[in-house]
Protein backbone atom coordinates (compact mmCIF):
# COMPACT_ATOMS: atom_id res chain seq x y z
CA UNK A 1 0.00 0.00 0.00
CA UNK A 2 1.31 3.52 -1.07
CA UNK A 3 1.63 5.76 1.29
CA UNK A 4 -0.50 9.10 1.27
CA UNK A 5 2.04 11.25 2.24
CA UNK A 6 5.30 10.78 1.33
CA UNK A 7 8.70 11.15 3.74
CA UNK A 8 10.01 14.17 0.82
CA UNK A 9 6.61 15.91 1.62
CA UNK A 10 7.11 15.72 5.34
CA UNK A 11 10.60 17.25 5.10
CA UNK A 12 9.30 20.28 3.31
CA UNK A 13 6.59 20.46 5.81
CA UNK A 14 9.28 20.84 8.44
CA UNK A 15 11.54 22.80 6.40
CA UNK A 16 8.25 24.92 5.47
CA UNK A 17 7.72 25.57 9.65
CA UNK A 18 11.19 26.54 9.88
CA UNK A 19 11.00 29.20 7.51
CA UNK A 20 8.30 30.92 8.67
CA UNK A 21 9.33 30.12 12.32
CA UNK A 22 12.73 32.47 11.12
CA UNK A 23 10.86 35.43 9.79
CA UNK A 24 7.90 35.66 12.42
CA UNK A 25 10.26 35.50 15.23
CA UNK A 26 12.52 38.18 13.80
CA UNK A 27 9.68 40.43 13.87
CA UNK A 28 7.40 39.42 17.33
CA UNK A 29 7.23 41.99 20.09
CA UNK A 30 8.97 44.87 17.31
CA UNK A 31 7.80 48.15 16.03
CA UNK A 32 6.02 47.05 12.51
CA UNK A 33 2.81 48.55 10.67
CA UNK A 34 -0.12 46.93 10.52
CA UNK A 35 -2.81 47.37 7.44
CA UNK A 36 -6.14 46.02 7.39
CA UNK A 37 -7.12 43.94 4.59
CA UNK A 38 -10.81 44.67 2.91
CA UNK A 39 -12.64 42.52 5.74
CA UNK A 40 -10.84 44.52 8.32
CA UNK A 41 -8.82 41.89 9.90
CA UNK A 42 -4.86 42.92 10.25
CA UNK A 43 -1.63 41.76 8.37
CA UNK A 44 2.09 42.65 8.42
CA UNK A 45 5.01 42.30 6.75
CA UNK A 46 5.57 38.96 8.95
CA UNK A 47 2.77 37.63 7.30
CA UNK A 48 3.41 38.59 4.42
CA UNK A 49 7.23 37.42 4.28
CA UNK A 50 6.35 33.97 6.32
CA UNK A 51 4.36 32.79 3.53
CA UNK A 52 6.69 33.99 0.67
CA UNK A 53 9.50 32.36 2.41
CA UNK A 54 7.28 29.01 2.54
CA UNK A 55 5.89 29.43 -1.59
CA UNK A 56 9.01 29.73 -2.61
CA UNK A 57 10.17 26.36 -1.52
CA UNK A 58 7.35 24.82 -2.58
CA UNK A 59 8.37 25.69 -6.29
CA UNK A 60 11.78 25.20 -5.72
CA UNK A 61 11.00 21.38 -4.75
CA UNK A 62 7.59 20.24 -5.49
CA UNK A 63 6.91 23.02 -8.59
CA UNK A 64 3.73 20.91 -10.03
CA UNK A 65 2.12 20.73 -6.18
CA UNK A 66 -0.83 23.74 -5.79
CA UNK A 67 -0.36 26.47 -3.08
CA UNK A 68 -3.69 28.39 -1.42
CA UNK A 69 -2.66 30.80 0.94
CA UNK A 70 -4.37 33.35 2.93
CA UNK A 71 -2.03 36.39 1.84
CA UNK A 72 -0.96 35.57 -1.72
CA UNK A 73 -4.00 33.73 -3.32
CA UNK A 74 -3.69 30.17 -5.05
CA UNK A 75 -1.92 28.47 -8.19
CA UNK A 76 -2.28 25.13 -9.08
CA UNK A 77 -5.46 24.58 -7.39
CA UNK A 78 -6.71 21.85 -9.34
CA UNK A 79 -3.27 19.84 -8.31
CA UNK A 80 -3.37 16.40 -6.76
CA UNK A 81 -1.13 17.98 -3.95
CA UNK A 82 -2.17 21.22 -2.45
CA UNK A 83 -0.26 22.68 0.15
CA UNK A 84 -2.54 25.31 2.51
CA UNK A 85 -0.70 28.03 4.28
CA UNK A 86 -1.46 30.42 6.85
CA UNK A 87 1.21 32.20 8.15
CA UNK A 88 0.29 33.48 10.96
CA UNK A 89 -3.29 32.22 12.50
CA UNK A 90 -4.12 34.73 14.87
CA UNK A 91 -2.61 38.15 14.12
CA UNK A 92 -4.26 39.99 16.22
CA UNK A 93 -2.69 38.19 19.21
CA UNK A 94 0.65 38.34 17.45
CA UNK A 95 0.43 42.38 17.28
CA UNK A 96 -0.27 42.32 20.44
CA UNK A 97 3.09 40.78 21.93
CA UNK A 98 1.05 37.38 22.71
CA UNK A 99 1.96 34.26 21.97
CA UNK A 100 -1.30 32.52 21.29
CA UNK A 101 -0.93 32.28 17.72
CA UNK A 102 0.50 30.15 15.06
CA UNK A 103 1.73 28.85 11.47
CA UNK A 104 -0.42 26.58 9.77
CA UNK A 105 0.76 24.22 7.06
CA UNK A 106 -1.46 21.16 5.71
CA UNK A 107 -0.87 19.33 2.58
CA UNK A 108 -3.69 18.26 0.86
CA UNK A 109 -4.54 15.25 -1.56
CA UNK A 110 -7.51 15.33 -3.74
CA UNK A 111 -9.26 17.82 -1.84
CA UNK A 112 -8.57 15.83 1.63
CA UNK A 113 -5.91 17.08 4.35
CA UNK A 114 -3.65 14.39 4.77
CA UNK A 115 -0.90 16.48 6.80
CA UNK A 116 -0.78 19.06 8.97
CA UNK A 117 1.68 21.31 11.13
CA UNK A 118 1.15 23.56 13.81
CA UNK A 119 3.94 25.66 14.66
CA UNK A 120 4.24 28.00 17.67
CA UNK A 121 7.38 29.88 16.54
CA UNK A 122 8.04 31.67 20.12
CA UNK A 123 7.30 29.04 22.21
CA UNK A 124 8.63 26.78 20.09
CA UNK A 125 6.05 24.32 19.75
CA UNK A 126 5.89 21.91 16.85
CA UNK A 127 2.63 19.70 16.76
CA UNK A 128 3.07 17.49 13.49
CA UNK A 129 0.00 14.87 12.15
CA UNK A 130 0.38 13.13 9.20
CA UNK A 131 -2.46 10.54 7.97
CA UNK A 132 -2.39 6.81 9.49
CA UNK A 133 0.27 8.11 12.00
CA UNK A 134 -0.26 9.10 15.49
CA UNK A 135 0.32 13.32 16.39
CA UNK A 136 3.56 14.54 17.41
CA UNK A 137 4.48 17.26 19.80
CA UNK A 138 8.66 18.10 18.99
CA UNK A 139 8.82 14.39 18.43
CA UNK A 140 7.10 13.06 21.10
CA UNK A 141 3.84 11.38 20.73
CA UNK A 142 0.41 13.30 22.53
CA UNK A 143 -3.07 12.10 23.03
CA UNK A 144 -6.48 14.08 23.66
CA UNK A 145 -7.93 13.59 26.30
CA UNK A 146 -11.39 11.12 27.22
CA UNK A 147 -14.36 13.31 28.19
CA UNK A 148 -18.02 11.49 26.86
CA UNK A 149 -19.90 14.41 28.82
CA UNK A 150 -20.57 17.78 27.80
CA UNK A 151 -21.10 18.90 31.47
CA UNK A 152 -17.54 17.72 32.21
CA UNK A 153 -16.19 19.73 29.13
CA UNK A 154 -14.08 23.04 28.43
CA UNK A 155 -15.00 24.60 25.10
CA UNK A 156 -13.18 26.88 23.23
CA UNK A 157 -13.99 29.84 20.37
CA UNK A 158 -11.90 32.28 19.04
CA UNK A 159 -14.57 34.82 18.64
CA UNK A 160 -18.45 33.71 19.17
CA UNK A 161 -19.26 37.62 18.46
CA UNK A 162 -17.74 37.10 15.07
CA UNK A 163 -17.85 33.57 14.25
CA UNK A 164 -21.81 32.90 14.13
CA UNK A 165 -24.99 34.65 13.16
CA UNK A 166 -28.47 33.59 13.62
CA UNK A 167 -29.45 30.46 13.73
CA UNK A 168 -25.37 29.71 14.60
CA UNK A 169 -25.41 32.01 17.07
CA UNK A 170 -28.15 30.40 18.76
CA UNK A 171 -27.11 26.64 18.39
CA UNK A 172 -22.89 27.98 19.99
CA UNK A 173 -25.34 29.58 23.05
CA UNK A 174 -27.06 26.38 23.70
CA UNK A 175 -23.47 24.23 23.54
CA UNK A 176 -21.46 26.88 25.61
CA UNK A 177 -24.79 26.60 28.22
CA UNK A 178 -23.87 22.87 28.74
CA UNK A 179 -20.31 22.61 28.90
CA UNK A 180 -18.36 23.24 32.48
CA UNK A 181 -16.14 25.54 31.16
CA UNK A 182 -16.12 28.07 28.25
CA UNK A 183 -13.19 30.00 27.11
CA UNK A 184 -12.43 32.74 24.25
CA UNK A 185 -9.74 33.14 22.35
CA UNK A 186 -5.92 31.19 21.44
CA UNK A 187 -7.45 30.74 17.25
CA UNK A 188 -4.94 27.12 16.33
CA UNK A 189 -3.20 27.27 19.32
CA UNK A 190 -6.48 25.94 21.22
CA UNK A 191 -6.78 23.17 18.43
CA UNK A 192 -3.13 21.83 19.47
CA UNK A 193 -4.27 22.01 23.56
CA UNK A 194 -7.06 19.97 22.54
CA UNK A 195 -4.71 17.44 20.66
CA UNK A 196 -2.36 17.41 23.64
CA UNK A 197 -5.16 16.81 26.15
CA UNK A 198 -5.72 19.58 27.88
CA UNK A 199 -9.04 21.40 25.95
CA UNK A 200 -12.39 19.06 25.10
CA UNK A 201 -14.48 21.06 22.29
CA UNK A 202 -13.65 23.80 19.55
CA UNK A 203 -16.35 24.67 17.95
CA UNK A 204 -15.81 27.42 15.01
CA UNK A 205 -17.72 29.13 12.15
CA UNK A 206 -16.72 31.26 8.91
CA UNK A 207 -13.75 29.92 8.83
CA UNK A 208 -11.14 29.09 5.54
CA UNK A 209 -9.28 25.95 4.21
CA UNK A 210 -6.08 27.65 5.58
CA UNK A 211 -7.94 28.21 8.80
CA UNK A 212 -8.81 24.25 9.36
CA UNK A 213 -7.29 21.98 7.07
CA UNK A 214 -3.65 21.69 9.34
CA UNK A 215 -6.07 20.99 12.07
CA UNK A 216 -7.97 18.09 10.78
CA UNK A 217 -4.78 15.76 10.59
CA UNK A 218 -2.93 16.76 14.21
CA UNK A 219 -6.33 16.27 16.07
CA UNK A 220 -7.52 12.82 14.18
CA UNK A 221 -3.77 11.56 15.02
CA UNK A 222 -4.13 12.15 18.21
CA UNK A 223 -7.32 10.52 18.85
CA UNK A 224 -10.01 13.25 18.87
CA UNK A 225 -11.98 13.72 15.63
CA UNK A 226 -12.95 17.29 13.96
CA UNK A 227 -15.73 17.43 11.55
CA UNK A 228 -18.08 20.24 9.65
CA UNK A 229 -21.74 20.61 11.71
CA UNK A 230 -23.06 17.78 9.93
CA UNK A 231 -20.60 15.24 10.86
CA UNK A 232 -19.01 15.14 7.20
CA UNK A 233 -15.22 14.81 7.15
CA UNK A 234 -13.54 18.49 6.21
CA UNK A 235 -11.99 18.73 2.69
CA UNK A 236 -11.17 22.09 0.84
CA UNK A 237 -15.13 22.54 -0.17
CA UNK A 238 -15.69 22.17 3.45
CA UNK A 239 -18.20 25.46 4.40
CA UNK A 240 -16.05 26.81 7.45
CA UNK A 241 -17.87 25.66 9.84
CA UNK A 242 -16.08 23.29 12.47
CA UNK A 243 -16.21 20.87 15.77
CA UNK A 244 -13.01 19.58 17.18
CA UNK A 245 -13.42 16.83 19.63
CA UNK A 246 -10.79 15.32 22.27
CA UNK A 247 -13.18 12.47 22.80
CA UNK A 248 -14.99 11.65 19.95
CA UNK A 249 -17.95 10.62 22.14
CA UNK A 250 -18.87 14.19 22.39
CA UNK A 251 -18.94 14.64 18.81
CA UNK A 252 -23.11 13.44 18.33
CA UNK A 253 -24.19 15.73 21.70
CA UNK A 254 -22.11 18.30 20.38
CA UNK A 255 -23.74 18.78 16.84
CA UNK A 256 -26.80 18.06 17.79
CA UNK A 257 -27.06 21.16 20.14
CA UNK A 258 -25.59 23.29 17.25
CA UNK A 259 -28.92 21.92 15.14
CA UNK A 260 -31.08 23.03 17.88
CA UNK A 261 -31.55 19.65 19.58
Amino acid sequence: MTEEVSAARIALAEALADAARAVISGHFRRPLAVDDKSDLTPVTVADRAAEAAMRQLIEKRFPDDGIIGEEHGSIRGEAEHVWVLDPIDGTKSFISGIPLFGTLIALARRGRPVLGIIDQPILGERWLGVAGRGTLLNGAPVRSRRCAALERATLFCTAPELMFQGEDAAGFARLRGAVKLFRAGADCYAYAQLAGGFIDLVVEGQLKPYDFCALAPVIEGAGGTITDWQGRALDLGSDGRVVACGDPALAAPARALLAGG
